[in-house]
């Protein structure tokens, strides 16, 4: 299979759905995509006006700088010390990382990749773009011989599942018997809502307790897109297993896979400066403390969701015939039909939107409850 293969972008089934609910009167509510609204910390824009001046080719393997920027941030938020410069690595965004995955690792045929049952389309896109199998799992003991790949996604996009340390370790030692390498996709972790998550940090796939003292096979995928408000500058990076973040590093040098030089040192602020992750998980638990109680008196049963940027939601119907009625009342949202075959009255809902807009969706259906 190749990339001329792959099946229509199937967020282009939601343009009717996007027309109509655009008819409102008060306007359109956006909570489909999780793309954020808010400004760019001023910390991160001085940082990236600064390095404008970028004549020459950027490394590949990130700046001095950037690499121990990583380490620290690791140790600091993400319980996981002891790194190295050696064991991180930037990437151009999360979303080409997960998809290039199983190329940049030499799979295709014949291997498995495992992926969540709720899941982000692109982890089969990766499996499929190579000719692997991809596999919709989440208990270790269903994991063939044939993985070579697992990804664990905790915070879980779309369903906000958080994977306990015990649980995350039971995963681990699974794919070492296999051979395989585990991903663990933890971009939203900085947004932990419901006991214990609220108050406890969400654990990575790199801490000791999960890992142990090395960190054979194992991954860690990063974003800064979300808890930055960085979508647009395609700020992430990877961190684990030296042996294979150097046989990434190979790879990507061959592909010329760079993070721009001005975007480098605007990671290394953000990555410095834990303030402004503090205030825009304020506003996104705002927002989401507002529309949740909206939409279980508007007759959604809330899943999960105990973390991350979305509300998992049913109605007990089908996601179209949810979304259809959200649509006349100037809401768009995303179904569960796009996550996997598994959550057909499903539907995700974006915090993303603005105050003011979320506000604005939480009224109408509270009016239409």
């Amino acid at each position: 299979m190749g990339v001329a293969d792959l099946a229509d972008y199937p967020w282009d089934a939601v343009a009717p759905l996007a027309a109509r609910a655009a008819e409102h009167p008060g306007g359109l509510v956006d909570l489909s995509i999780g793309s954020p609204v808010d400004a760019t910390p001023a910390v991160v824009t001085a940082a990236l006006a600064a390095a404008t001046d970028a004549h020459g080719y950027p490394q590949t393997v990130g700046t001095p700088l950037l690499r121990e920027a990583i380490v620290d941030w690791y140790a600091r938020r993400r319980g996981a010390p002891g790194l190295t410069p050696a064991q991180v690595l930037p990437t151009i965004g999360s979303k080409e990382l997960v998809a290039m995955l199983p190329l940049l690792l030499g799979l295709g045929p014949g291997d498995v990749v495992v992926h969540p049952r709720a899941a982000y389309p692109t982890y089969e896109v990766g499996a499929r773009l190579v000719g692997a199998t991809p596999l919709a799992s989440e208990d270790p003991s269903e994991w063939p011989e044939r993985t070579r790949l697992v990804w664990i996604n905790s915070p879980g996009n779309p369903d906000g599942r958080v994977w306990s340390a015990p649980q995350l370790r039971v995963a681990v030692e699974r794919a070492r018997e296999l051979g395989a390498v585990l991903a663990g996709d933890e971009c939203y972790a900085e947004l932990g809502w419901d006991a214990p998550w609220d108050a406890s940090p969400i654990p990575s796939v790199l801490d000791p307790a999960v890992a142990g003292p090395r960190l054979s096979g194992v991954l860690s995928v990063y974003s800064l897109s979300k808890q930055s408000n960085l979508a647009g500058y395609r700020a992430a990076f990877v961190a684990g297993d030296q042996d294979v973040i150097a046989r990434l590093l190979t790879a990507r040098k061959h592909l010329g896979l760079m993070v721009p030089a001005p975007v480098q040192q605007a990671m290394i602020a953000a990555l410095g400066d834990d303030r402004h992750v503090e205030v825009q998980r304020e506003r996104y638990r705002a927002r989401r403390d507002a529309l949740r109680p909206a939409l279980t008196n508007a007759g959604f049963r809330i899943e999960h969701s105990e973390a991350g940027l979305y509300l998992w939601a049913t109605r007990g119907e089908d996601a179209w015939q949810s979304l259809a009625w959200l649509a006349e009342l100037g809401i768009l949202a995303g179904p569960g039909h796009f996550y996997g075959p598994f959550h057909s009255e499903h539907v995700r809902f974006s915090l993303t939107a603005s105050d003011e807009r979320v506000a604005a969706a939480a009224r109408r259906l509270t009016e239409a409850s």
